[in-house]
């Protein structure tokens, strides 16, 4: 069933910020919290230093009406940096591919920033930023 979360970005204190929520709503994590070290064997991807090596690749946490927190940190080293407007993101976990690659087609279109649509380890995702500026994120997880 497909839902939408929201998806926040952090510069280094992801764990901090979500052990925070974690209390403030009294929940408990549904995807645990994810490091970088965690990732598959990628060779495309630069080698990280060991501090960027224990930076949060994900986690998640649901906290109301359904609602899930999910987030990450941004690696400077990758060329990532935290500003206001790529904090906040809009991630839709969607049932296929079909689903995700419509709404991408017409949410990314005359927008910016855009990451096509492709298979992650994960499942299948991509991400753009509309013609207003807001950033979307379309996940179809691995069955």
């Amino acid at each position: 069933m497909s839902k939408v979360a929201i998806y926040l970005n952090f510069q280094g204190n992801t764990a901090e910020a979500f052990n925070f929520y974690k209390s403030v709503f009294g929940t408990e994590f549904s995807t645990p919290i994810m490091r970088m070290k965690d990732l598959p064997p990628n060779p495309d991807m630069p080698k990280l230093s060991e501090s960027d090596l224990n930076s949060v690749m994900h986690v998640a946490l649901p906290i109301i009406g359904g609602t899930e927190l999910m987030g990450t940190d941004m690696l400077e080293s990758m060329g990532h940096k935290l500003v206001i407007g790529n904090n906040t993101t809009i991630s839709l976990q969607l049932d296929t591919k079909e689903e995700a690659d419509k709404l991408y087609k017409s949410l990314a279109e005359d927008g910016t920033d855009k990451e096509p649509m492709r298979d992650e380890f994960w499942g299948y995702w991509g991400c753009c930023l509309d013609k207003f500026g807001i950033r979307w994120m379309f996940n179809v997880m691995n069955q």
